[in-house]
């Protein structure tokens, strides 16, 4: 049995849910930091980064996310999450929690009614992976040890840095849960590995 929450501050917290439920794993909805000790693994959902960042101030959340990425336990962040987790923002001084090497750029694909869907690739996940951009960022750059999950044309819209997982869309605004299949199963991998 494995353990994932979800950050509740703000997001599509029941779509993330719903798109995670699987055999032997507990899904939690994290309001409190203290939720976070009992987790194998967590989702960062979308949102407006800014506030996002507020909130897990405002919150008391900011280190023990931090310490949750130190102890290697497995963090997939979506959209508004992606920008959360990357170490550079352009335009930016630094980054918020800063536990993958790449540099993201905020609404690359522009406003709100320029969102669009599209079918994409995503190494290790499947063929035809529907994605839902909104406002979304753009990895610009990945470190050596990041691997390059998926691209829209050449724009890098997915990624993995050892146990964190990162994308610039929605999976969870699909009926198509493979993306979050793919996590739970490194959720799994990870528990089992450190069981050992």
């Amino acid at each position: 049995m494995v353990k994932i929450g979800v950050l509740a501050l703000q997001g599509a917290v029941r779509e993330h849910v719903n798109c995670l439920a699987a055999p032997e794993t507990e899904i939690v909805v994290v309001k409190k930091v203290e939720q976070l000790a009992d987790l194998d693994g967590l989702v960062l959902p979308g949102g407006e980064s800014t506030t996002m960042r507020r909130l897990i101030d405002r919150y008391g959340f900011f280190e023990p996310l931090k310490q949750f990425a130190e102890a290697n336990k497995p963090i997939f962040g979506t959209c508004a999450g992606l920008i959360l987790m990357a170490e550079e923002i352009v335009g930016y001084p630094e980054g918020h929690l800063a536990v993958m090497k790449m540099k993201v750029q905020r609404n690359a694909f522009g406003r709100q009614r320029e969102s669009f869907e599209t079918d994409l690739h995503v190494t290790g996940v499947g063929e035809d992976i529907r994605a839902v951009f909104i406002r979304a960022p753009l990895i610009v750059e990945v470190g050596t040890d990041v691997e390059v999950l998926s691209k829209y044309g050449d724009e890098i819209v997915a990624a993995r840095q050892g146990n964190f997982l990162a994308c610039s869309f929605h999976p969870e605004l699909t009926d198509d849960h493979r993306f979050h299949q793919f996590f739970v199963k490194m959720v799994k991998e990870t528990k089992q590995s450190l069981n050992k």
